[in-house]
This record gives structure tokens, sequence and C-alpha cells, in this order.
């Protein structure tokens, strides 16, 4: 189980390859290179099977998307005005969206989901 405060090591797909390598060529047990590398059988597991089905290309990591309003969430003031346009034009899609789903905005900008 992770701690709080952990960080994970990322590894690209070459130096994946070379941990599992030994299990492709039956010289090493997952259990063995588990404990060898501290990592988990399960994602030593998946590692596997990713390289059985694509090959090198299965392992490189796939870019997350992640949080498109996260880079305004920590500024309080804007760079410039296309910025604050770029911001409020964001807002505005979620909360289209969030109406196409079914949902109220109240005047507190609180979300109230209702059925039709």
């Amino acid at each position: 189980m992770a701690k709080k405060g952990q960080k994970f090591k990322e590894r690209n797909a070459q130096e994946k390859y070379e941990i599992i390598k030994p299990i492709l060529n039956y010289e090493a047990s997952y259990g063995k290179i588990s404990k060898e590398y501290n990592i988990s059988k399960g994602l030593l597991s998946s590692w596997v099977s990713k390289y059985q089905k694509n090959g090198l290309d299965g392992l490189v990591n796939k870019k997350k998307p992640g949080n498109p309003m996260a880079k305004y969430f920590t500024r309080k003031h804007f760079k410039s005005k296309e910025e604050q346009l770029e911001y409020e034009n964001m807002k505005l899609r979620i909360e289209n969206e969030l109406l196409k789903k079914g949902y109220l905005l109240k005047g507190d900008g609180s979300i109230v989901k209702f059925t039709k």
C-alpha cells in the first residue's frame, strides 16, 4: 500500500522490458522479480501482458489528460486578457455540459441534479 507523500518511480519502456525479460525467458518467477525490484506481481503481470500484445510499444507510458482547469486554480490574477477569456470560456463550456446532463445551477454557484 502506498504511503502518504510516497514518490513513485516512473520507468520508461526499455527499463520495463529489462525488468520483465527474465520472466519472458522463463529464467525467473514473478515473485523473485517482484522482491528484487520492489514491484507488485500485478504490475509485472500487467507489463508482461502489454508486452505480449503490443511489443515494446505496449510498455510506453501514456500521457494522462489531466484537468484543463488546473492551471487556473492556483492563480488569482491572469497574465493576459486572453487567459481570462479562455478561463471564462472553459467555465461556460463546463456549465453547458452539466446542463445537457440534467444539472441545475443555483444562483450561488452550487449544482443540483434534477430528473426529467
